[in-house]
């Protein structure tokens, strides 16, 4: 599974030929979560609430990117990494 981005400790990682809806997982230590792009739900885990936050803060400005790189992984094909959150 593909790295897209890393900052403040927090993984953020994207699975080929996945399963809708399109998402990503964050993962922080011991902790990790599935989160759907387009509602920022977590879908499947948990993260500390300030972990949530920032990776929330994250997705938000980076939704299309996040998109894309799902599309790329649904046809197999690289992702581009994004710009962590500074």
């Amino acid at each position: 599974m593909p790295t897209i981005s890393t900052f403040f400790g927090i993984n953020i990682r994207m699975y080929f030929d996945e399963h809708a809806p399109p998402h990503f997982h964050a993962y922080y230590g011991d902790h990790s979560a599935a989160i759907e792009i387009e509602t920022l739900r977590i879908l499947k885990g948990r993260l500390p609430q300030r972990v949530l936050g920032l990776v929330l803060e994250w997705a938000s400005l980076h939704r299309d990117e996040l998109l894309e790189d799902w599309s790329l992984a649904q046809s197999h094909k690289p992702l581009r990494d994004i710009l962590p959150l500074e």
